[in-house]
């Protein structure tokens, strides 16, 4: 048939619109769904991709995937079968049930600026300020949007102007192109490069500082490890070079560890052992190993956080109500010794033992058994991710599936695509399900929503 032929043959905007399989849209996005699938396929017959033309059951069903498509998009909550803990593109740290419990608490009328006791204006910082104190060591604590924010601010406030003295191995660029110097440069303040970039000495530091010396900055390569032929200078040494010159000092933790030390988490620096070693203010992240929302969190001297405080950038990136109240929240569960372990989900899911992976792996196949599909488990290995511990690898179990209709990476988009997506991985040609990061409560669901994707592999458009 020639093209003009099909093009005529063409199904009408208002006919599509008629199937009952788009009854419950409104007639606005009903019409605007079927004249994109019309569209495409007008463009795909004049390209020659097509040389006939669906049924208009065909077309409007595709206009409904579509129409589904657009109404679930936004935020929405995922599985995560990938393995990576803390994975950035899927939101990093889950919050407790203590945390979601607090945010729905404030999300109306609440005591955030308001002080109860003597009925005046309040501090939104004093929610957390001194569970911070308690939990470091520190003297005062601020938390701002995220640790970006807090290192912008640390430096705006404490050397604007002025040189920031910084080893070259710890110039580091993290998602997002956040990159220290370029940091630097927003915060008002001169780097200052000092030693290399696999050996930094306090000598090179007592070299560089100077009359316009502004601060001493220390930064946690969190994303990357320089390993072999390497020096770098312990903080407390950092803290008493600067301090006997009357400089701050300011470091940049990375994902901040408040957990008890095991093994799993030994070469992540302690916010505790940083303030010890004497920093002027120490900066991490809320929402990566100390398992909360999205925060910049300073803590360390009080002169220093004052300033910090007083500074006018500090209300920009202040910390809203929502994200403050599920902070408080996870703050409060680490002053219980081993609380931290049972209720934070990133805590159990990083020292989750690989047998218990395994055991959730195997019920899973055995669950599945029967489907439309061949089934293995295989050990394989996760990641901490959020930048934290790269070099980490955490022994874990997948559910490796190859559908007998249709291709692994149908299955995945089906999987990704659906009323919960299911976010796993492709590997040679298989989809992989990493369940360390599938809490036991949502296996059900997992093996439900697969079976669903499997169904849908043989049904036509």
């Amino acid at each position: 048939m020639k093209r003009e032929e099909l093009l005529r043959r063409i199904p009408r905007v208002d006919a599509l619109c008629r199937e009952s399989c788009l009854e419950g849209f409104p007639q606005r996005a009903r019409t605007q769904g079927v004249r994109q699938v019309l569209g495409d396929l007008r463009q795909k017959l004049l390209s020659g991709e097509r040389s006939t033309i669906p049924t208009p059951g065909q077309l409007a069903r595709q206009a409904r995937r579509l129409l589904l498509a657009r109404r679930a998009s936004g935020l929405r909550p995922v599985l995560n079968c990938t393995g990576v803990v803390l994975h950035t593109n899927l939101g990093r740290a889950p919050l407790s049930r203590a945390a979601v419990k607090a945010v729905v608490g404030a999300a109306g009328y609440c005591n955030l600026e308001y002080d109860l006791d003597s009925g005046r204006r309040g501090s939104r910082q004093d929610h957390v300020e001194e569970l911070l104190c308690q939990l470091t060591g520190a003297q005062a604590a601020l938390v701002v949007n995220n640790n970006a924010a807090a290192v912008l601010l640390a430096v705006s406030a404490l050397s604007a102007g002025r040189e920031v003295v910084v080893s070259r191995g710890e110039l580091v660029e993290i998602g997002g192109a956040f990159r220290i110097p370029e940091v630097l440069q927003q915060g008002g303040a001169i780097l200052r490069e000092v030693g290399t970039t696999n050996r930094t000495r306090l000598s090179d530091y007592a070299r560089a500082m100077n009359a316009q010396t502004g601060l001493l900055l220390k930064v946690h390569p969190s994303n990357y490890r320089v390993v072999g032929f390497t020096e770098e200078v312990p903080l407390r040494q950092l803290c008493q070079l600067g301090h006997g010159h009357g400089l701050p000092v300011v470091a940049d933790l990375g994902s901040g560890l408040l957990l008890p030390a095991c093994s799993t988490l030994a070469e992540e620096p302690r916010v505790a052992d940083a303030v010890a070693a004497g920093v002027d203010a120490a900066a991490f992240s809320g929402d990566k190993l100390l398992g909360g929302p999205q925060a910049g969190i300073l803590v360390g001297r009080r002169e220093a956080i004052q300033r910090m405080r007083e500074h006018p950038l500090a209300r920009a990136v202040r910390l809203d109500k929502l994200n403050l109240a599920a902070l408080e929240a996870t703050l409060r569960i680490y002053l219980e010794p081993g609380r931290a372990v049972r209720e934070l989900p990133v805590a159990r899911m990083l020292l989750l033992p690989p047998e218990e992976v395994k055991r959730r792996a195997t019920w899973l196949q055995n669950r599945l058994s029967g489907q439309n599909v061949h089934l293995e488990i295989h050990p394989t290995a996760g990641r901490v991710g959020g930048g934290a511990l790269p070099t980490r690898m955490l022994d874990s179990w997948a559910v490796v599936l190859e559908p007998t209709h249709g291709e692994a990476q149908e299955l995945e988009a089906l999987l990704r695509r659906g009323r919960v997506p299911v976010i796993g991985r492709l590997q040679q040609g298989q989809l992989w399900l990493d369940l360390r990061t599938v809490p036991q409560g949502q296996l059900e669901l997992l093996a439900q929503l697969v079976e669903g994707a499997l169904a849908k592999l043989d049904q036509p458009d």
